[in-house]
């Protein structure tokens, strides 16, 4: 059994590129690497507890707000290389989709909305790679008010047909439902939104600033993609 936990950015003209992403758990290991990134939080927010106050936001670290608005950013970058180690370390694999929006609603004259697409065709290599193991697998998503209903009514639909309707992929094995939780409750959504935060920013650079702290973010991205199981499906 594999968990599986994803995220996604926000879509608008100034950021016309819509990803969707996350990490496959292996639950005999969800406990030990719960408890490692317990403490990494520990090490950089001084507790262990999960909250809105504890919570490891990729854009916040990034950027010096939230709860890392007085960390310097050398601690901001090296919590940044302490996630990529912990991913890397451990061969955590990483599923992803990244979708043109502009290219796509032109090459459609009825285009599926990005969300929902980027969801079936997210949730299609995430079955690639149970078909793999030869595993099931639960799906979690960070809450999203305004796509819960339909993504979990589309989830039971492809499930009901036994495929999708885009490339007539089965999801047999992804079981039940897709949940949805705040980020703040799960370590691994945390993740999740560190990795589609990194891929929004640096995936398409072709040149990154010059700033050290930009250089050194995107050779981490770097690392992760080089040195995972990674894979990244792109749309149209």
């Amino acid at each position: 059994m594999y968990l599986t936990y994803f995220d996604e950015n926000k879509f608008s003209t100034a950021d016309p590129y819509f990803y969707i992403g996350g990490v496959l758990i292996d639950y005999q290991k969800l406990q030990s690497l719960d408890n490692t990134l317990m403490q990494i939080q520990y090490n950089y927010l001084g507790t262990k507890i999960l909250s809105k106050e504890t919570e490891l936001h990729g854009k916040d670290i990034f950027h010096g707000k939230g709860n890392f608005k007085k960390v310097k950013m050398a601690q901001r970058v090296n919590l940044f290389t302490d996630i990529s180690t912990f991913i890397i370390n451990n061969k955590i694999p990483i599923r992803m989709v990244r979708i043109d929006v502009l290219a796509h609603k032109k090459k459609y004259i009825y285009a599926e909305p990005e969300y929902r697409l980027g969801l079936m065709l997210f949730l299609e290599r995430i079955c690639d790679y149970l078909d793999k193991k030869n595993a099931l697998g639960l799906v979690f998503g960070d809450y999203e008010k305004d796509e819960i209903t339909n993504s979990i009514l589309d989830f039971s639909q492809f499930k009901l047909q036994g495929k999708t309707y885009m490339s007539g992929r089965p999801l047999a094995r992804l079981i039940d439902t897709i949940y949805f939780t705040h980020s703040h409750h799960s370590r691994f959504l945390q993740i999740a939104d560190i990795i589609v935060f990194l891929a929004n920013r640096y995936d398409l650079i072709k040149q990154r600033k010059p700033n050290w702290h930009e250089q050194k973010i995107g050779a981490i991205w770097d690392n992760i993609k080089n040195n995972t199981d990674f894979n990244m499906q792109t749309w149209p």
